[in-house]
């Protein structure tokens, strides 16, 4: 979950790997394939009902949300539209009511768009999942599971995705046009000389635009966690469900630890995959992804340098980095031209461009081709395909357009959750330290606190372990080489969880399910399908 004064989003949601097969699709030049060895079948899992007997407790005041009745309806394999009578898209759409504010449950109510895929063969209950983000869209990634689920875990269970309240399809917030992210991705909007009080100057004035074009009073008040995790019960009991059966990826991690810790005996079978420690302040949270990132360029440059395919990084490991560094720091003032002539290759969109790649290791192969054009390796400097991947990890479509509104949602829940620690002095400090772990990256990462501090919407949680006692067994996958959840919160969480076990993935990029091997799938899903968590240590 990168917490940055920016709003294009640097994210831990995993809606990154269904959009890598668009990118191969769209640049035939490019192989950028989804990890697709962990969904291979496994005959040996069989499937068992995922629910419990007893009824879960509806909390009072809340008795008409938990009990109505969903008009679910056939949609389209994208988006919540509906389709012709008598088509089967494999998908049902529904739209679920939630109070705005959960301590005046009669007042104002939102809705929060649900989407469902069919399970395969016969249905055992429900898979809720979530991607990630915060602001990334369960809609986006219940429409891609096809392409990293497992055939055992998508023949076995209903999957839902769902967006979460402020997100996408649900009742959401709204900062800037298109065009007006198309330029603060782009740098326009960057201060002469970054400072925690030009961060606080810049928070106002996105806290302006978006209560401006929010249509729906105090939503910018009403997108936080525990918020969100409480919809999560109301979603859970609306579909039949007893108890809820999860699996959550980087920021879902948190939004599920919060659920568990908030409804225990409701908790199913949870798999919480490249996990948030929930004790961190978001300083905490900006340093360990500024060391994250920055080994995680490391390990790419190994690769890179070791490639048989080419690579326009010579040397070894420090000058490969020592080059990616100098060629963004000479798009600073040399930006590159590329395939669209309003759109030049900034640094802020190279920077992003090659953080971005840091997420997914089958990004790297196109980032070898991407870097070798923009740097002149194959002719004149071309920065087009370095654009095209921030754009693709951007959710920029071809036409312009954003697939949601990830970039947007992303700081405001984020504020809602971190509550604003220390002063001017200390946040320079820790910018001083983010600088100094992440020469390359720390831009991005950069006086989270300060940019709370400016907008208006305050945080009234505290950031503190989550025990979930009561809970059933939670399973938790760390990636040892995640730049974006870095792998100690990983151990953290299994710690702190009283029912948590961690499950290692020895491997680079963002969380592990679906793009990292048998040995997971194999664990996630016995997990899933039969209540049976792996043995305890395992490392795969």
């Amino acid at each position: 979950m990168a917490r940055r004064h920016k709003v294009h989003p640097v994210t831990t949601e995993t809606s990154h790997r269904p959009r890598a097969k668009r990118f191969a699709a769209a640049i035939a030049a490019l192989v950028v394939c989804a990890g697709l060895t962990a969904c291979q079948d496994d005959p040996d899992i069989k499937a068992s009902p995922a629910t419990a007997s007893a009824s879960a407790t509806i909390p009072a005041g809340l008795e008409s949300f938990y009990t109505q009745k969903a008009s679910w309806y056939n949609c389209a394999k994208k988006g919540m539209d509906e389709v012709k009578s008598g088509e089967d898209t494999g998908f049902t759409c529904a739209k679920i009511k939630v109070p705005l504010d959960y301590d005046n449950p009669g007042g104002e109510t939102i809705e929060i768009a649900v989407k469902k895929r069919a399970a395969n063969d016969d249905s055992v209950g429900s898979l809720f999942i979530n991607p990630g983000g915060p602001g990334g869209s369960g809609i986006e990634l219940v429409e891609n599971v096809g392409s990293y689920f497992s055939k055992n875990l998508l023949g076995s269970y209903d999957v839902v995705g769902f967006d979460p309240r402020g997100v996408g399809a649900s009742t959401p917030i709204d900062c800037l046009t298109d065009a007006e992210l198309d330029a603060e991705r782009a740098g326009a909007n960057d201060p002469a000389t970054p400072s925690a009080t030009a961060t606080i100057e810049r928070a106002q004035k996105m806290n302006a635009s978006c209560e401006s074009k929010t249509g729906t009073p105090g939503l910018l008040d009403h997108i936080d966690t525990i918020s969100a995790a409480r919809d999560l019960d109301i979603l859970r009991a609306v579909d039949g469900q007893q108890t809820l059966t999860y699996l959550g990826f980087s920021y879902g991690t948190y939004l599920g630890a919060t659920y568990a810790e908030l409804f225990p005996a409701n908790t199913g079978r949870l798999v919480l995959d490249g996990a948030v420690d929930p004790s961190l302040s978001a300083e905490d949270m900006s340093l360990g992804q500024a060391k994250g990132f920055e080994a995680s360029l490391r390990a790419y440059v190994e690769s890179c340098q070791s490639s048989k395919l080419g690579c326009p990084l010579s040397g070894d490991v420090d000058s490969g980095v020592s080059q990616v560094r100098e060629f963004l720091e000479s798009t600073k003032t040399a930006p590159l031209p590329t395939s669209d002539s309003q759109r030049p290759l900034t640094y802020d969109l190279a920077l992003y461009g090659v953080l971005g790649s840091m997420y997914q290791t089958q990004l790297w192969s196109s980032l070898n081709l991407a870097l070798s054009k923009a740097m002149g390796d194959l002719g004149d400097p071309d920065g087009s395909l370095l654009l095209a991947i921030a754009d693709t990890v951007s959710h920029r479509e071809s036409d312009g357009s954003y697939y949601g509104n990830t970039a947007e949602a992303l700081m405001p829940v984020n504020c809602l959750d971190y509550p604003v620690q220390g002063d001017n002095a200390s946040w320079e400090q820790n910018a001083t330290a983010v600088k100094e772990a992440s020469p390359t990256f720390s831009a991005q990462l950069l006086y989270p606190d300060a940019y709370c501090q400016g907008w208006s919407h305050e945080s009234s949680r505290k950031r503190e372990k989550i025990t979930a006692s009561g809970a059933a067994p939670i399973l938790v996958v760390g990636t040892t080489g995640d730049p974006a959840t870095p792998y100690v919160w990983s151990e953290a969480l299994a710690e702190q969880l009283e029912s948590g076990q961690l499950l290692t993935w020895k491997g680079n990029g963002h969380t592990a399910y679906g793009r990292s091997n048998d040995c997971v799938k194999n664990a996630v899903d016995t997990y899933l399908l039969n209540g049976t968590m792996p043995d305890k240590g395992l490392t795969c």
